[in-house]
């Protein structure tokens, strides 16, 4: 009995022991708002849509098999947090196309020895849509509002078009990027100083609509200040 007890309690012993020495040190890389590549643990500025590719990192594990699960779940009101899916890899990508609090969870085990590594909480949050436009730019050349688009700061916007029409209803430039914009000519020749009208049909991460419909006020011959954006 007691060479019993013995043996049970090495053998449990060198389970602790190996599943102590392996281990994985997950990350998620993606690309801020400045267009940087990021490597962190977490993310707490994301904008839809987020690109995001998922790494365990795994170390000492030459001589194991280990199983991935990488649990995804979204916070859903007083509901807490609910799955939505599981990926079963060890580095793996996914798009966030809609904006909510997620807990990404690695969970990690070696499948010859049936033993549980670890498990580990990646938090992402994915910011509500933002979009406003201006009423004025002043294409001169000046290097300040050069272009009409959408005002800096917009955020987890998913679909967007916009366009310029004249007076007379005439489609003058439309674009589908939302950081680029109208320069202030048609067909290669400088528009005249004078009202637009812009249209923007946008749609955001959390289901928000976007219909926009404003004058835009060309003012190529304004340089004082350079400050042409208003509300």
């Amino acid at each position: 009995m007691k060479k019993k007890f013995i043996l049970s309690f090495f053998v449990l012993f060198l389970t602790s022991l190996t599943a102590g020495a392996q281990k994985v040190d997950p990350k998620v890389i993606y690309t801020d708002t400045k267009g940087i590549v990021q490597e962190t643990t977490s993310i707490d500025d994301g904008q839809a849509p987020l690109e995001v590719t998922f790494r365990a990192n795994p170390s000492e594990m030459d001589d194991y098999t280990p199983a991935y699960e990488w649990h995804f779940r979204r916070m859903e009101g007083s509901n807490g947090y609910e799955e939505l899916f599981v990926r079963y890899e060890e580095d793996t990508q996914y798009t966030f196309n809609e904006s909510g609090n997620y807990v990404i969870t690695l969970k990690t085990k070696l499948e010859n020895e049936d033993i549980d590594i670890d498990s580990v909480d990646i938090k992402i949050f994915v910011a509500e849509s933002w979009l406003e436009f201006p009423n004025a730019f002043s294409p001169n050349g000046d290097g300040i509002n050069d272009e009409y688009k959408a005002k800096d700061g917009y955020k987890s916007i998913v679909e967007f078009h916009a366009y310029i029409i004249n007076r007379w209803g005439q489609r003058l430039f439309d674009w589908t990027d939302i950081s680029k914009g109208w320069d202030g000519t048609y067909r290669g020749k400088d528009c005249k100083d004078g009202v637009y009208f812009v249209i923007v049909k946008a749609r955001g991460a959390d289901g928000k609509e976007y219909n926009i419909r404003k004058d835009v006020n060309l003012l190529r011959k304004y340089t004082e200040g350079g400050n042409t954006g208003g509300n």
